[in-house]
């Protein structure tokens, strides 16, 4: 189907003011024209019959390094392409192609590459930018991420990398680290969210952080301090910085795997839909079957073992990576956080949308919204994927 007039019929259409049963969505030329109970009139327009299903907001992903056998790291553009057209397949509409720590040199190469790959990116997910996670990380907070890379922040190196702020979207670091506060300063002036990630960071720095710029915790949980002892006191850290302080968003691997159920639902409680994102954080394996695979570079990536839904170290010591698609996500917050099916879906669509600024035209089903759709059944199947009112996916 394209941009023409058309319309979808005879779903369960989720929307800001809650569930419209047997309602319809009228679409052309990439934007919602209107939506309601019933069946719209639409004269000459195509149709879809949605058979019952739901009709949902396309999922937004904030943070994703592959899919499809290819990592945004291999260094070349069908890499980029491969990946969106794989989460498309799930019902990602919109991500943020996200690096790993790297040098100076690789993540220029990589943000050139994402360059010449975004006017071909037409029949998968949209790119929204590029996420550089890393390479200012605590060393004790790694995680997977190469240690030969991980440095404090280098206002020559930074500033390198912000003259091209304007395909950059965010960027995760440690705040506590020696010029941390500055590069945050930097790079908030130059419109890129910062988000404090792989860090050490007690209560105190990472408040401190949040009041320079660092507004969102990346991967909660992974990668982050909770409560520490030093020398027989008590410090918070990351964690319950990121669940006192209100302000403060936060995005989780809601794979079943990376957080318990009790976790997941503990974020929840406490931070809320509008306030939790969530993000496959998925690498390259995610939509290929289970074995040996690399994270990061195909060339000269850290080999890694998938098994029981994840990626993990040979010794399986660690976890090594994400392999879960957006549709996952939504159905493992239903499923064992007992999270409402419209308040899940809240948490892939309209809350990473305003984290990104983009609650004007992303995120919701409503007229003048982008038409970004995503059609699926009780068990959270995508049947099919619409981005900006092309079909980019369809199940049939």
């Amino acid at each position: 189907m394209s941009q023409a007039l058309t319309k979808i019929i005879n779903g369960k259409v989720i929307t800001p003011g809650g569930m419209v049963e047997s309602g319809s969505v009228v679409l052309s030329d990439g934007i919602i024209q209107s939506m309601g109970a019933g069946d719209l009139p639409a004269p000459g327009a195509r149709t879809f019959n949605a058979r019952g299903m739901y009709v949902s907001p396309g999922f937004i992903d904030l943070h994703v390094h592959g899919g499809g056998g290819f990592d945004f790291m291999d260094g070349h553009e069908s890499a980029f392409l491969a990946i969106a057209e794989t989460h498309a397949r799930f019902g990602t509409t919109a991500m943020l192609p996200t690096t790993l720590t790297g040098s100076g040199e690789e993540i220029l190469h990589t943000i050139a590459t994402y360059e010449r790959a975004l006017p071909k990116n037409t029949q998968g997910a949209q790119f929204l930018g590029m996420h550089l996670e890393g390479p200012y990380f605590a060393m004790n907070q790694r995680g997977a991420q190469d240690p030969r890379y991980i440095r404090d922040p280098d206002p020559a190196e930074y500033r390198k990398i912000l003259e091209k702020a304007h395909l950059i979207r965010r960027w995760s670091a440690a705040p506590e680290l020696k010029g941390a506060i500055a590069f945050a300063h930097e790079a908030r002036e130059k419109g890129v969210l910062v988000s404090m990630a792989h860090t050490d960071a007690i209560y105190e720095e990472a408040l401190e952080g949040f009041n320079n710029g660092y507004t969102l915790a990346t991967h909660l949980y992974s990668g982050m301090s909770g409560v520490t002892r030093r020398n027989a006191y008590r410090y918070a850290g990351v964690v319950e910085a990121a669940f006192l302080i209100d302000g403060m968003d936060v995005e989780i691997i809601a794979d079943g795997v990376h957080l318990p159920a009790p976790l997941l639902q503990l974020v929840y409680k406490i931070k809320g839909a509008a306030r939790t994102a969530l993000i496959t954080d998925a690498m390259r394996a995610a939509g290929m079957p289970e074995g040996d695979s690399v994270l990061g570079n195909i060339h000269h990536g850290l080999k890694v073992l998938v098994e029981d839904g994840v990626a993990k170290l040979p010794d399986r010591s660690a976890f090594a990576g994400s392999v879960a698609t957006a549709d996952r996500l939504v159905r493992t917050m239903i499923r064992k956080a007992g999270v409402t099916l419209p308040e899940a879906v809240r948490m892939m669509t309209a809350t990473p949308a305003s984290i990104l600024g983009l609650g004007d035209r992303k995120g919701a089903l409503a007229p003048g919204m982008d038409a970004d759709i995503v059609i699926f059944d009780q068990d959270i199947n995508v049947h099919a994927t619409i981005i900006k009112g092309e079909w980019v996916y369809e199940n049939k």
